[in-house]
């Protein structure tokens, strides 16, 4: 912008000049034209006028020189020193309509603008004079030239200024990004509860603040998931290992019968299976969290495949005198196992909840045109309003007591919620205390 806004003023300084030039020099044409036209034969006032002419602009940077010619060329009037100056044929040619100016420097190494144009002159009919004028600008270019010089200081110390400026203001703008920088570098695991947006940061870089510490608040929390969930599978996997360590060292005390070692090697194939559940749900979790899970979609009946289950668990639900129905029909695109385990997760969990001589009913939903929802509603203890957002985490027991063997491993839910999030479905959750439990699953069409 400086170099343009220099340049666009010099441009204008010297067109402004040379107009004011070429009109001077026009205006001098005119005068000496009507004098010849108006004047005929008074050789004194047109010999007046040139020579006296500097004279007139004294003080002036209009310094010129003025020559009347006839016909064949021969001098008539002209200033005083221009014979020396200027010869007659630098001037352009005087047949030019409308006379054009041109810029001539002499042996003096001064800078003039020459003119000349033919005028009719009255005292002698037919007779043409010409008439040549000089502009001396000499001075002009002086003032040009120290204009270029002083431009040139301008645009230089611009430019040292505007250099300055932009490192100040480059430093003072980089300064919030440096300190974010500092900020985030200071944040570790066990400060992740720390947040950039405490302090006041400029409104172009708040957005980018929010956004960090909306990625700081997520990586707490899968931080703090993923520390929960390390504590549990060590409490999970301490469990049987202290039952397979107690049990080998129960058999080393001392000599046992063959039958007592079938015994203590049956049991410990039950804590070996439920190890391997465990691992199996686990990788099944971490699978689906990856989106690694491959899922073959089929069309299947739902109340089919639910009462599959309830047949299942008819031994369980009828040792605790609990009643299982199924209402309703639907066909739905699912994956068949997974389906089968959604439910059978479900209905397992209901049965451990639900008190005896209560009641479990699956209310399957085909009136929406989204899919397939359905409810498993129980008649169990319910679940306090603290624990509803939590229940679907991994290893989440609302009994804090854990007793793992009852209860199993805690991941039921968890196993339910990925299968319905493999569907690209949802899970809901409803309970009252006292009342029981409602568990909406939503299967997408």
């Amino acid at each position: 912008m400086l170099f343009f806004t220099s340049g666009f003023l010099y441009w204008v300084l010297i067109t402004t000049l040379e107009q004011e030039d070429e009109h001077f020099l026009r205006s001098r044409l005119n005068i000496l034209e009507t004098i010849l036209r108006e004047q005929p034969g008074d050789t004194q006032v047109l010999e007046r006028e040139i020579t006296e002419e500097n004279i007139a602009f004294a003080g002036s940077q209009h310094l010129t020189h003025s020559r009347i010619l006839d016909e064949s060329g021969r001098t008539l009037h002209e200033s005083r020193g221009m014979k020396q100056e200027i010869p007659t044929s630098a001037f352009p040619s005087p047949e030019t309509r409308p006379p054009k100016a041109k810029r001539w420097r002499s042996d003096t190494n001064k800078t003039y603008w020459l003119i000349a144009t033919w005028a009719e002159d009255n005292s002698l009919s037919g007779s043409r004079r010409q008439i040549q004028v000089a502009l001396d600008e000499t001075e002009e270019e002086l003032l040009i030239t120290r204009y270029e010089y002083y431009l040139f200081d301008i645009l230089l110390v611009g430019i040292l200024v505007s250099v300055i400026i932009g490192i100040l203001i480059t430093q003072r703008s980089m300064k919030p990004l440096a300190d974010i920088t500092g900020a985030a570098e200071r944040i570790t695991a066990s400060q992740l509860h720390e947040r950039l947006n405490s302090a006041p940061w400029p409104r172009e870089l708040a957005l980018l603040t929010r956004a960090l510490d909306s990625m700081l608040g997520r990586l707490e929390d899968s931080f703090n998931r993923l520390s929960q969930f390390s504590a549990d599978l060590a409490h999970e996997l301490r469990t049987p290992l202290n039952n397979l360590r107690g049990e080998a060292e129960v058999a080393l005390s001392k000599p046992r019968e063959a039958h007592e070692y079938r015994e203590i090697l049956a049991s410990s194939l039950e804590e070996y299976d439920r190890m391997s559940r465990m691992l199996d749900s686990l990788l099944f979790l971490a699978r689906a969290d990856s989106e690694q899970a491959v899922i073959a979609l089929s069309l299947i009946n739902a109340r089919t495949e639910i009462e599959k289950i309830i047949v299942f668990y008819e031994a369980v639900s009828t040792e605790k005198s609990i009643r299982v129905l199924c209402e309703g029909d639907a066909t739905t695109k699912v994956d068949p196992d997974l389906f089968q385990r959604a439910i059978s997760n479900l209905l397992a969990n209901a049965l451990y909840h639900t008190p005896d001589g209560g009641s479990i009913i699956f209310s399957i939903d085909s009136s929406q045109e989204r899919g397939t929802g359905i409810i498993c509603r129980d008649s169990g203890i319910g679940i306090a309003q603290e624990h509803l957002p939590k229940i679907f985490d991994r290893f989440y027991r609302i009994n804090p007591s854990r007793n793992g063997e009852a209860e199993g491993a805690g991941l039921g839910l968890a196993i339910v919620k990925s299968i319905i999030g493999l569907h690209g479905g949802n899970i809901t959750v409803q309970s009252v205390i006292g009342e029981g439990t409602a568990v909406r699953l939503f299967f997408p069409a």
